[in-house]
């Protein structure tokens, strides 16, 4: 019998489903825990941080932070491989990834909790998990206390009035290019998943599932949705595809998303961390964001970086990143 690793996670958490659907489209046997009081012991035993999900090896090594988690599992088992032989692509779909990750997490977090019927729908649904076993009583004040507690921390991810616009019509947007993009194609990059469906992936996922973002997918995105749903439980259907078929659908992505709003972000989020500075202001398509830094995000930014050193000798890459003025913002 295969030992299978234990995944603690959330539904509700884009990540812990990023990690689930990656597990299930390797075949990587695994145990769901859905992360509650009856398994908190469990979970501290193994976590650094108190944040899912959390990856339990049969040899009983804690891993977390769910793009080393993939990385992790992607080197130790190769097929089918998540990773195009094509360099530049393989590039690309890991930038793709962080933006999903990273600025995609901004419309997440907005919707569900700038929104009072989505807020109080995923309060509610996190209040089940956590306090579900002690009675209707223990839920309605959980409720109450996470609702509050989660609208507290808008600002973490820059969601505030000033930014609203940008993040709206950011997660629209994103959703017109792709819609488009997924109409002659199941995945991102072709026939199977790549790193940059996984990470994207995460957050249209728990946007699905809340009742502003879903009702707009479902009117606006039929193509989304459909691999939304695909993405549950992914599989290899063909090959990837060439940058030449991609390029059309991506271009725009890369270049009003990608390079028009992540990275100009994350360049002014990490020049305010090194400045010490307790807010950054910058212009992204004319309009005014501001908020506090990110810290962990400065992170993200150095780890993408290496990641572009290491590929920028690979063929047309250059040249795509130029085209869609991503390069300037990943020479360190």
């Amino acid at each position: 019998m295969v030992e299978s690793c234990r995944i603690f996670g959330s539904e509700l958490s884009p990540y812990s489903v990023k990690v689930r659907s990656y597990f299930r489209y390797k075949g990587l046997p695994h145990e769901w825990l859905p992360r509650s009081p009856a398994n908190q012991a469990e979970f501290q035993k193994y976590a650094k941080l108190p944040l899912v999900p959390l990856v339990v090896t049969p040899e009983g090594d804690g891993v977390q932070d769910s793009t080393p988690i993939i990385e992790r599992f992607e080197a130790a088992n190769g097929e089918p491989s998540i990773v195009p032989d094509d360099k530049a692509l393989a590039f690309l779909s890991a930038l793709i990834e962080e933006y999903g990750d990273e600025w995609g997490n901004k419309w997440m977090f907005h919707y569900r909790w700038a929104y009072q019927p989505d807020c109080w729908a995923t309060a509610e649904r996190i209040a089940l998990q956590m306090m579900g076993a002690q009675g209707a009583l223990a839920v309605a004040q959980a409720r109450a206390a996470v609702a509050e507690r989660m609208t507290g921390r808008l600002g973490f991810v820059g969601s505030n009035e000033k930014t609203r616009p940008i993040i709206e019509a950011s997660f629209k947007r994103t959703l017109e290019i792709l819609n488009a993009h997924l109409a002659t194609r199941p995945y991102l990059l072709g026939g199977r998943p790549a790193l940059a469906d996984f990470g994207v992936w995460g957050q249209f996922y728990e946007l699905a599932t809340d009742p502003t973002p879903g009702a707009i997918m479902r009117s606006h995105a039929p193509n989304v949705m459909a691999w939304v749903a695909r993405m549950v439980s992914p599989k290899a259907e063909g090959p990837f595809e060439s940058w030449t078929t991609l390029a059309a659908g991506l271009t725009p992505l890369l270049g009003e998303e990608v390079g028009g709003r992540f990275l100009p972000w994350s360049m002014a989020n990490a020049a305010a961390i090194e400045k010490g500075e307790k807010s950054f202001e910058l212009k992204l398509g004319g309009q005014t964001w501001s908020q506090e830094p990110q810290k962990y995000h400065a992170r993200s930014l150095a780890e993408i970086r290496r990641k572009y050193a290491a590929a920028k000798g690979a063929p047309g890459l250059g040249e795509i990143l130029t085209k869609a003025d991503c390069l300037r913002w990943l020479v360190a």
